[in-house]
């Protein structure tokens, strides 16, 4: 008889649509109040900032003028987004929104296809309803295109293996667009996510006499490869310590650090029975298992590394999740109480989803994390309504440039030089340098200060008193 998981009807399923439904909010909400404070979101930022307003589409900076380690695709999109929507908060996240939402209903379509709807479900629940998937969602990071990028590639295999169809040149044209895509997010690491479990499937397929059809060819990956080294090249030859901050210490540095010890248990009576299991799995299901397992113990290895990076395992483990419960292989009378199982865990994972999130909001309120976001807002109101030149000095927070919405920050005696000689109206000073300044700024009055907050530093806006002329 078969099983109850496959002839569900996903796709007329209202769970499933409630599912991604409250996924797709739970992305939008998660991370509200929107700041760029904490994750490097400043520095992914900047990127697009300096693009539009500045035209370098290649090469960037940090908001500090240091060399921008990340290639330039997301940073493109945002850019582009700006252009259309003229809203930065918006352009900078939608393209993490957006993948997020791509990989959800993806992720539901394809594991719904190949092993039933209740296995669809569970897989999209375990993606939209864990609590990093919402975290990353409106991030200003790469690290939510870069996954859906993978998925895309991993799912391209994973079909390949499924159907035993040969690679075409379509076939082999997309692997190379998606892996030139990688490339241009994030550099080579796309290699660390797929190249291990590749490998994985091409030496237990031999050792088990069965053929897939994994692999696409060397050239796909030899011409994203030559794209991404052209970026480089161009960068040393072009860009003052392109060398030093991206080639040495990003990438290079990944590995210069002392190395995670992985511990390899070697059991003789045991590599017989893993023999037999590997045997029992369905190439597709291998594809898997080593797809997601091969990049987190490959990336297990690279010290540095925050959750958020290894992220990208997440979507194959989801869609290995719904082959999992669809080969489950369990008496008829079982299946009402696995059924019943799987509706508790369901729901308990809305409920938890829902307060994670609720309960981040209302501390990131409560506690003012925007109350930098709310302030450069307030000093480019004023600006632009009393017509002010002015200028930000750099503090701890880098985001208080783009707040301010200002291509550089100016130092102390510039400032200082400026002001004196009546070219600014207004500054904009991080409380620690507030005392130093002020002596320095003839008629200069505090108009502004930020709102106190215990996650952010305190700033000022300082300006010139109507009776004090230059």
């Amino acid at each position: 008889m078969e099983s109850p998981f496959v002839r569900l009807d996903f796709f007329g399923n209202r769970t499933r649509w409630f599912v991604i439904g409250l996924s797709v909010l739970l992305f939008a909400i998660t991370n509200l109040p929107w700041h760029l404070d904490d994750y490097d979101q400043a520095k992914q930022a900047f990127t697009s900032f300096e693009m539009v307003r500045e035209g370098h589409w290649l090469y960037q900076h940090t908001s500090i003028a240091r060399i921008a380690t990340k290639p330039p695709l997301v940073g493109w999109i945002s850019a582009a987004l700006y252009e259309t929507t003229r809203w930065w908060e918006g352009a900078w996240r939608l393209p993490s929104f957006a993948a997020a939402i791509a990989i959800l209903l993806l992720l539901g379509r394809e594991a719904s296809c190949a092993y039933g709807a209740t296995a669809g479900l569970i897989a999209v629940s375990a993606f939209g309803l864990n609590l990093l998937s919402p975290r990353l969602a409106t991030l200003v990071r790469t690290d939510m295109p870069l996954a859906c990028i993978i998925f895309l590639i991993g799912l391209q295999i994973w079909r390949k293996i499924r159907t035993e169809e040969d690679w075409t040149r379509r076939d082999r044209a997309i692997a190379f667009l998606l892996l030139t895509c990688a490339m241009l997010v994030k550099g080579p690491i796309v290699y660390a996510f797929i190249l291990p479990g590749l490998i994985a499937c091409q030496v237990i397929g031999k050792k088990l006499g069965t053929h897939s059809n994994a692999w696409s060819g060397w050239w796909p990956w030899v011409a994203s490869l030559s794209v991404f080294l052209l970026w480089v090249i161009g960068g040393i030859l072009t860009v003052p310590k392109f060398y030093d901050e991206v080639v040495v210490r990003e990438f290079a540095g990944r590995f210069s650090e002392s190395i995670h010890r992985l511990a390899l248990i070697h059991r003789r009576t045991a590599k017989a029975r893993e023999g037999k299991i590997l045997a029992q799995l369905q190439p597709a299901t291998l594809w898997l298992v080593g797809w997601s397992l091969g990049g987190l113990l490959l990336m297990s290895v690279i010290p540095s590394k925050r959750v958020d990076r290894i992220f990208p395992v997440i979507p194959p483990l989801c869609l290995l999740l719904a082959a999992q419960i669809a080969a489950a292989k369990a008496p008829e009378n079982l299946w009402p109480r696995i059924n019943q199982w799987t509706s508790i865990a369901l729901i308990f994972a809305c409920f938890y989803s829902c307060a994670y999130s609720a309960g981040k909001i209302i501390n990131g309120y409560r506690h003012q994390e925007n109350a930098l976001v709310i302030f450069g807002k307030n000093v480019r109101r004023e600006a632009a309504t009393n017509r002010w030149r002015y200028e930000v000095i750099a503090g701890k927070e880098e985001g208080m440039l783009l707040y301010c919405r200002r291509e550089h920050f100016i130092s102390r005696d510039r400032a200082a030089a400026e002001w004196s000689a009546g070219q600014l109206d207004a500054l904009v000073v991080p409380d620690e340098k507030l005392d130093a300044m002020l002596p320095r700024l003839p008629g200069a009055n505090v108009r502004a200060e930020s709102s106190t907050s215990s996650s952010t530093p305190r700033y000022s806006l300082l300006v010139r008193s109507p009776n004090i002329s230059p």
